[in-house]
């Protein structure tokens, strides 16, 4: 386990070198992992002192954890002197101040809650694959946060500062704080209404569109989600190798905004027949008869 010192080191290295912010996020976190718990602590020393001045009836284990507090001394701790404690909003508040932004808001959902803290916020599905804070929603509340290091790595203080999964239901909203990226350099992904047949609106226009730029056939775009967009999603999921329900969530979203490649194919002296049966097969490819005069 590293101590503050130690880390305290690697950051001054970092902040001389002038690493980007997400880079020191993300180098920085690891050298945690292990550091204590403890509720309501933003990252000062653990001491008894420290954790004294923390003591919850509901948190006895404030207490309970410390030697020094129960007649022995630091020396006697799992976690040994010289490293920080935190609670979970305190560890990613304390990461964030480290790379020289902050976070207002004294738990997790009045962080959630002040929008002036993020350039962009959503549902888990929607997260673009950047580091950024975490949330977990039950009851209508923040209930724990993390830390987002990309490509699905999480870290974050629950027992301890520990490693965690991103799926799983963990974590259910993501956001990225004001001032941790340039807006041109976060990759947009909008958050976009799950849709299903009997739904009306812009979003279902769009996503009949979609259908029609992929060579499916919803009927005219009107913004209403009836039996041939339906038809022409199920197309569109059986083609993509999708869950064929008629229900466009995330996943077929992504799938429809995607580049739509094309390829050329020509067959000659094929029948009628046998480009019928290429159609029947591929509901996204199209056939044009061409006919060639011989002298």
């Amino acid at each position: 386990m590293q101590t503050l010192e130690q880390v305290q080191t690697v950051l001054d290295g970092l902040k001389d070198a002038g690493t980007p912010a997400p880079e020191i996020i993300r180098q920085l976190a690891p050298l945690c992992l292990g550091w204590p718990y403890v509720f309501g602590a933003w990252g000062e020393q653990c001491t008894p002192g420290n954790r004294r001045k923390r003591v919850r009836d509901d948190h006895p284990t404030i207490l309970s954890a410390c030697p020094a507090l129960n007649g022995s001394a630091c020396s006697a701790c799992k976690w040994g002197a010289g490293v920080r404690m935190f609670d979970c909003r305190g560890f990613t508040r304390w990461l964030l101040q480290q790379a020289g932004l902050d976070i207002a808001g004294s738990g997790a959902t009045s962080q959630w809650d002040t929008a002036a803290n993020w350039t962009q916020r959503g549902e888990i599905a929607q997260m673009p694959d950047v580091v950024c804070v975490l949330f977990r929603r039950k009851a209508g509340r923040m209930e724990h946060t993390g830390m987002h290091l990309g490509s699905g790595r999480v870290i974050h203080c629950s027992r301890n500062v520990e490693e965690g999964a991103l799926k799983g239901g963990n974590w259910t909203h993501y956001a990225i704080p004001r001032g941790l990226y340039d807006e041109r350099e976060i990759p947009i992904s909008p958050v976009r209404r799950t849709l299903r047949k009997g739904a009306q609106g812009a979003d279902v226009k769009t996503l009949q569109t979609f259908l029609i730029a992929w060579g499916c056939e919803p009927g005219t775009p009107d913004g209403i989600f009836g039996k041939q967009t339906d038809a022409a999603l199920r197309a569109f999921q059986r083609a993509q190798g999708l869950t064929v329900d008629g229900v466009c969530g995330p996943a077929t979203w992504t799938a429809l905004t995607q580049p739509v490649e094309t390829y050329t194919i020509r067959i000659e002296g094929a029948t009628y027949q046998q480009y019928r049966r290429i159609l029947d097969i591929c509901p996204l490819a199209e056939a044009t008869k061409e006919v060639t005069d011989h002298d």
